[in-house]
């Protein structure tokens, strides 16, 4: 093994140059091939004097993970060899670096740039996963960058990785404390999701420079990981709703409570379906192609959801594509979808004016486009069923159903991406609570009420998306100068400033009521309120 003062040792077939860094008992280096080729590539150079019981057999389970798999962002294991001081372990050469340093020399990543890496980092351990590979020292250190400029990311250092499948439990202590999960440390119990942990510290330390349980001592370091306080994020920089969600999801202390890894993958914000790859191109070419096959048969509808579809996938092919030539060709080629679908857009909205102004509203296309979701077929089903029961004189079976149909709706409005299908959610919801708004509605019994109440409110804002709960406590507007005492006070969360206060919970046991229409800043709710209180004689 060189050292200090000593040269690179000699391996044939390889010229080894410069050393690229060392660990406790390997030392890495860059190195060329003899062959007409000239490959760069990186050699490992573990001295076979500094090895002990526990790390041959690390060594040995990095070399047989190594061998069986090929990813784009897993370092490559092209080839090892050994000689009576040394065995060399010959891997592919990243240019870039590790992703500690990237980060530390920039300070912080932004949020996009952070979102690539978290979408190439997530793809590598999803392919690990499916074959019940856990890597388990999972840290900016162990990730290397394949050049500085449009740097891909590269799994590397597989020397604490296990076959795991999904419940099988570890108790001997590997990684990296900084980014070890803290069962690791609390209970020296594991399974697989430490290394979901492990992926929130690294998120964490790329969005704010540092990671959660940084210290300036093993006991204060110690005492982070084993407190049972929540990990808060800071407000600077800001964030999107998906990354916080994703962040807070993963760092969650309790692994129970834990994102599993299939909601990781299929997290919005990872969108592992349109990270850049080599096969954006071929999935945006082959909905193109359905596009204006839809196109051709007069079917605008249709070819415009195709034609948004592959738009999709043709962002990322852009992102991924490297020949400046290949990238302007498909530019172009975006630029001419692009129009074609801002013509198809106009088309299909006057068709669905049409429509409307024959009195057939627009559910009937939202549902055609939504034959590949069950879930969002079932709600449109119970909002056309409470449509029925409303022109059939049933106003309180209307109003629980409206009631369910809009809440799946608008929870499936929140999470569906850009395109036509999320436009026509936008006329369906505003639309369903405009008739929820003229049902007749149930007043609050003018009951007296003392002493403390509370109760829970959901409102749907007729313009966006959200579905909001608020809090309040102390006695309604409605029971204000009616032997009701203090004044009400509410919490809210997601709208703007409340304007009307709307009741509490003032009788015996348990009340339920819904209100009339109320009004925010931001223009006409409707809600219902729902609760329980106190109430003294």
């Amino acid at each position: 093994m060189a050292g200090p003062g000593w040269g690179p040792p000699r391996l044939d077939g390889f010229i080894l140059t410069e050393r690229l860094g060392s660990g406790t008992y390997a030392t890495v280096y860059k190195a060329y091939a003899k062959k007409d080729t000239r490959e760069v590539v990186a050699i490992k150079c573990v001295a076979k004097k500094s090895l002990n019981k526990a790390s041959v057999e690390n060594l040995l389970t990095e070399i047989e993970i190594l061998k069986g798999i090929r990813h784009p962002h897993i370092v490559q294991l092209k080839d090892f060899q050994w000689d009576s001081d040394n065995i060399y372990l010959i891997m592919e050469f990243c240019a870039g670096g590790d992703l500690s340093r990237f980060i530390h020399t920039r300070r912080i990543l932004p949020e996009r740039v952070a979102r690539v890496f978290m979408q190439q980092l997530a793809s590598a351990l999803q392919f690990l996963h499916e074959r019940n590979i856990s890597h388990l020292d999972l840290k900016p250190q162990n990730i290397l960058l394949s050049s500085l400029e449009k740097p891909h990311l590269k799994l590397a250092d597989f020397g604490f990785a296990q076959h795991m499948s999904p419940w099988d439990e570890k108790h001997v202590l590997r990684g990296s404390p900084l980014y070890m999960a803290p069962e690791m440390v609390c209970q020296r119990q594991y399974d697989a999701r430490v290394d979901l942990w492990s992926v929130g510290v690294i998120l964490y330390e790329a969005l704010f420079g540092q990671p959660p349980f940084a210290s300036r001592s093993f006991t204060e370091l110690e005492e982070k990981i084993r407190s049972n306080r929540v990990i808060e994020l800071p407000l600077r920089p800001p964030l999107s709703r998906d990354c916080r969600d994703l962040l807070q999801r993963l760092l969650e202390r309790d692994p129970n409570r834990r994102i599993s890894f299939q909601d990781f993958f299929a997290h919005p914000w990872v969108d592992l379906e349109h990270m850049p790859s080599g096969e954006s191109l071929a999935r945006a070419t082959a909905l193109v192609v359905q596009a204006v096959k839809k196109d051709q048969d007069g079917d605008a509808a249709a070819a415009l959801s195709l034609y948004c579809q592959a738009l999709d996938f043709f962002v990322p092919a852009l992102h991924y594509e490297m020949d400046a030539q290949r990238k302007e060709a498909i530019k172009a080629k975006v630029g001419q979808y692009v129009s074609r679908a801002e013509e198809l857009k106009a088309i299909v909205s006057s068709s669905n004016r049409a429509l409307l102004r024959q009195g057939t509203s627009a559910r009937d296309l939202l549902r055609e486009m939504a034959r590949d979701k069950p879930r969002l077929l079932a709600a449109l089903e119970v909002a056309s069923a409470a449509t029925a029961k409303e022109e059939a004189g049933g106003e309180q079976a209307a109003l629980d159903l409206y009631q369910h149909g809009l809440g799946e709706l608008l929870v499936l409005l929140a999470a569906e991406p850009p395109g036509r299908r999320r436009e026509l959610l936008h006329t369906e919801v505003p639309a369903a609570v405009g008739r929820v708004g003229r049902l007749p509605l149930p007043l609050l019994p003018l009951l007296p009420c003392w002493g403390t109440s509370s109760a829970s409110l959901r409102v749907f804002q007729v313009r966006e998306s959200d579905l909001t709960d608020w809090g309040s406590q102390g006695p309604c507007a409605l029971h204000q100068g009616r032997g009701c005492r203090g004044s009400g006070r509410g919490d809210r969360q997601g709208l703007g400033t409340q304007q009307r206060k709307v009741g509490c919970a003032a009788s015996v046991g348990k009340a339920s009521w819904r209100s009339e229409q109320m009004m925010s800043s931001e223009g006409p709710l409707f809600g219902w309120v729902e609760g329980s209180g106190e109430h003294q004689e």
